[in-house]
């Protein structure tokens, strides 16, 4: 491993420990109930959230580029653009344009971001599994895609005491059906090559999705400041 590679892992190793040790996002809403949350007020639990889906996308990104740095030679990427780079998160009814965002009511954003959460427990199950096959993926990476899947859990819970506090309503159903098994690579390359370029695309996605759940909330608490201009990033 050269010295490039080194210092991505002591920078994601880095962003988790500082995580772990400081506490800096204290969202802890995995029981059932939720009751660890509902008990924190509605302007901190926006702001824990926040923080918190802020962590989740700044992980997401260095386990992002560690991936692309190791396993995704610059070719690989041109490929990757011919084979179509469509999400699965592209059939959950969320805003996508900028007009759209503004458009939407507050409760569309808080369920916006609880559809894009919900639809990424599966596939980060999937990833753990299939990262641990490769010879030599990082540990750094193996324990952040574990780890980042743990969070998402806690923040779920956090978006669904802030949909119960802020909104006095229950939980939408998501008529979208999440198909997680169907590549859009499948049986186009050879067999090695299919599975980095399926699991480079997961991560990519996902990394996309939690810029989104970061940019829904932020606009949210704009919002919830009666900002006469609150636009989103």
């Amino acid at each position: 491993m050269n010295t490039v590679k080194v210092l991505q892992v002591c920078v994601c190793v880095l962003i988790l420990g500082q995580f772990l040790v400081s506490g800096a996002v204290p969202l802890d809403c995995k029981d059932d109930a939720g009751s660890r949350c509902a008990s924190i007020s509605q302007e901190k639990l926006l702001d824990r959230v926040i923080q918190h889906a802020e962590l989740i996308y700044r992980v997401s990104e260095e386990c992002c580029t560690l991936f692309e740095d190791m396993f995704v030679p610059y070719p690989l990427h041109v490929l990757i653009n011919q084979a179509g780079n469509t999400c699965h998160s592209k059939h959950i009814p969320i805003p996508t344009s900028k007009s759209e965002i503004q458009q939407i009511s507050d409760s569309w954003l808080l369920h916006s971001v609880l559809f894009l959460v919900q639809s990424w427990m599966e596939p980060l199950l999937y990833l753990q599994t299939t990262l641990d096959r490769y010879d030599d993926a990082p540990n750094a990476l193996l324990s952040k895609t574990k780890w980042v899947s743990d969070k998402l859990l806690s923040l779920e819970q956090g978006v669904v005491v802030l949909i119960r506090k802020m909104l006095d309503e229950g939980i939408m159903a998501s008529s979208t059906i999440f198909d997680h098994t169907q590549s859009p690579y499948d049986g186009q390359f050879p067999e090695v090559l299919e599975s980095v370029i399926r699991d480079y695309h997961l991560l990519t996605c996902f990394k996309k999705d939690t810029h989104k759940m970061e940019t829904f909330l932020k606009l949210l608490k704009c919002r919830q400041s009666n900002k006469l201009s609150c636009l989103p990033q």
